[in-house]
């Protein structure tokens, strides 16, 4: 029988200390020295899906070894915005530019057109962005 309070105290006593990905290969390996049926007691003892604790467990058999200097795979997360719609940086240049002050050569631009403005401007363009994307 799978001892679940003893898993749930080692997990407590690493946990804080854990990525992400030292999260998932902690549970991979306690699931398979569990054995039949560790994953879903890993998964109740820890609380993290049964589906990342596979996803651990095929890391761990993975013959190229881990990427110790990783957390996820390469190309993980989104597409920028701006690769994905073309014209969104010709757009917010050409509202930048008729207001901007400071040096020309300098890759800085200022402007006397707030954040919440210019987002209003290109949404009326039909851009999807929000203040923190036009902020960058």
């Amino acid at each position: 029988m799978i001892d679940i309070g003893s898993i749930r105290e080692r997990y407590a006593a690493l946990s804080p200390h854990l990525d992400e990905r030292g999260r998932r290969v902690f549970a991979a390996t306690e699931a398979r020295t569990a054995g039949y049926g560790g994953i879903a007691a890993v998964s109740l003892a820890t609380g993290i899906a049964a589906s990342t604790i596979g996803r651990g467990l095929r890391e761990l058999a993975a013959s190229d070894g881990l990427d110790f200097s990783r957390v996820r795979r390469p190309g993980g997360g989104g597409k920028q915005r701006v690769t994905q719609d073309a014209t969104l940086m010709a757009d917010l240049l050409s509202l930048v530019e008729p207001d901007a002050r400071g040096d020309p050569m300098s890759p800085l631009r200022w402007t006397c057109k707030s954040i919440s403005q210019l987002t209003r401007a290109l949404v009326a363009k039909s851009h999807r962005v929000g203040r923190t994307l036009v902020r960058e």
